[in-house]
């Protein structure tokens, strides 16, 4: 396989691992709903670091189990890697979790996704090495769609604590697709250093859970259900172990910044999937969960973020690039 086709073959999988992701969101709003129900007294803290905790610890077990042998060979590196990324991915949760008391859904969506300018820009000044004009046309389609999705307001914007924190939480991210990137990792095993974050990830949402849950009846009265327990299958099986397996293999494939960008994609097939994936979950759990609708915001900031992609995998611009 030629470098090109790798890098092609790359993107795609990255693109999958997007989608995975996208799939969470409808999931986690359902499980959480179902959850709300069954224990009205709990709070929107204890169930997102419960489902953190649970989802993570599961999906990383199940992945030490199929490995065994490579947890015990694993390396330094592997180790510390593995525990920067659980680190870096926790933090941004959290981050953004607490963010979005006090901002917009829309303005935290824009400002987490800004990580498709913040990594090109750490490379360019670590690295002294300038984004090609295919990437900085890219980056633009992605923030004007990000800006048309979240029907952002620029003028609404206050550098308040939500602001704060949801750019905390987006320089998280960003670290953690570097992490990804760095040369030092470049021999690590991605099952192996896989297996430790998402083992770390759950292990770093204890103490969150400690704090926030009424007790620890509670914390097993929640997910003694039939419709929990499904959810939450798809969020281990699906959204956890399949992109960040996806992710930890293929991104080495691509530049960071390339890599930032296809992530960027996650909201628009959120919101395709929010057209009629909530009214089947709601079904399904006993949950008023409605479908949302197609809107002009959607065709036009979705068609620019897709347009972003579809460039990023094509030769267009590419003797540009090189030129620049």
């Amino acid at each position: 396989m030629s470098s090109s086709q790798l890098r092609r073959q790359a993107l795609q999988m990255l693109l999958l691992c997007t989608s995975f992701w996208a799939l969470s969101f409808p999931v986690m709003k359902a499980l959480a709903l179902t959850q709300q129900r069954i224990l009205p007294a709990g709070g929107s803290w204890f169930f997102s670091s419960l489902c953190v905790m649970v989802r993570f610890l599961i999906a990383g077990i199940l992945l030490l189990l199929f490995s065994p042998a490579k947890i015990k060979t694993a390396s330094r590196r592997e180790l510390e890697q593995g525990l920067w990324l659980a680190f870096f991915a926790s933090a941004g949760i959290c981050l953004q979790m607490d963010g979005l008391a006090y901002v917009s859904a829309s303005t935290s969506a824009f400002l987490t996704q800004l990580y498709c300018v913040l990594v090109p820009f750490w490379v360019a000044v670590t690295r002294r090495r300038f984004p090609t004009v295919k990437i900085l046309f890219c980056s633009a389609l992605v923030l004007a769609g990000m800006g048309l999705l979240v029907h952002l307001n620029v003028f609404a914007i206050r550098l308040g604590r939500g602001e704060l924190e949801t750019l905390a939480s987006s320089v998280m991210f960003t670290a953690q697709i570097l992490c990804l990137d760095n040369p030092r990792y470049a021999a690590n095993r991605p099952a192996c250093f896989t297996t430790i974050m998402l083992l770390g990830m759950g292990l770093f949402a204890v103490p969150l859970v400690v704090a926030t849950a009424p007790g620890a009846a509670e914390c097993f009265q929640v997910y003694r259900s039939v419709p929990v327990g499904g959810l939450l299958a798809i969020l281990v099986l699906v959204c956890s172990l399949g992109p960040f397996l996806l992710m930890n293999r293929w991104q080495r494939e691509v530049t960071a910044t390339e890599a930032g960008l296809v992530y960027c994609a996650e909201p628009v097939l959120v919101s395709l999937l929010a057209l009629f994936l909530p009214g089947w979950l709601s079904q399904a759990a006993g949950v008023d969960y409605a479908n949302e609708h197609v809107t002009v915001r959607l065709l036009l900031g979705g068609g620019l973020v897709t347009a972003a992609n579809v460039l990023l995998q094509s030769s267009w611009l590419d003797a540009a690039a090189v030129e620049a």
